[in-house]
């Protein structure tokens, strides 16, 4: 979701307004995904590189991500369409308060299994891969896995999004043509899409176009 604060600027806003739009424009998207029936929606609110932005933006982009977590875990959509909410990412580097609210929300949407909505908070995909790879080396150190026996479908069940299936689609906003260390192992053999349409200004007409992409072009994995 990228492009809020020159969306922002180019406005003459604040960039803390173009975040608050930006916020926003999820609650459009995700009502789009109800609409098309889309199952599994993973969204990039924060990498571990956001760290590094100024102090006085990180803290207001994590009173707006606490904001938010707390208003999704009373959104009627949620439940009324069984949402089940997962938090990707190290959630310890994140403040407390944000913690708590992340592991309610999971708790209270653990046994909803019709809709997935993923948030990649305090994530980056080198940093997932690592994860992974210390995991496997403590199982083995313990004797509860094998060297021989990691395989592809291994690592899957050691990165945050185990158990989900990987994306058929990975859609960036505002310009920008590069990954920027998202879902690096789970892209694999997705489709790319990039949009010159900044995140707040992004339309349900930019997001059909974008699956009608997808839909166009030919998928010969497999065969």
């Amino acid at each position: 979701m990228d492009g809020n604060r020159r969306f922002a600027k180019e406005l003459g806003l604040s960039w803390e307004a173009g975040h608050i739009f930006g916020r926003e424009k999820l609650e459009e998207v995700l009502d789009w995904c109800f609409d098309l029936d889309i199952k599994v929606l993973t969204i990039y609110a924060f990498s571990t590189e956001n760290f590094a932005r100024s102090e006085k933006e990180v803290k207001i982009l994590m009173t707006l991500l606490k904001n938010e977590l707390d208003t999704v875990k009373e959104d009627s959509r949620i439940h009324q369409n069984k949402v089940r909410i997962q938090i990707l990412g190290r959630l310890d580097s994140l403040p407390k308060n944000i913690q708590q609210s992340a592991k309610t929300i999971m708790t209270m949407t653990k046994s909803y299994k019709t809709y997935f909505l993923n948030i990649a908070l305090a994530y980056g995909g080198r940093e997932e891969i690592i994860h992974a790879m210390q995991q496997m080396g403590n199982d083995i150190k313990k004797g509860k896995l094998k060297v021989k026996e990691i395989s592809t479908d291994t690592v899957s069940s050691y990165l945050y999004t185990r158990g989900l299936p990987d994306p058929d689609l990975i859609l960036r906003t505002s310009g920008e043509e590069r990954i920027s260390n998202f879902l690096l192992w789970q892209l694999a053999y997705s489709e790319l899409y990039f949009s010159d349409v900044y995140w707040p200004a992004f339309r349900k007409r930019d997001f059909l176009q974008a699956i009608r992409t997808y839909q166009n072009r030919k998928r010969r994995f497999g065969k």
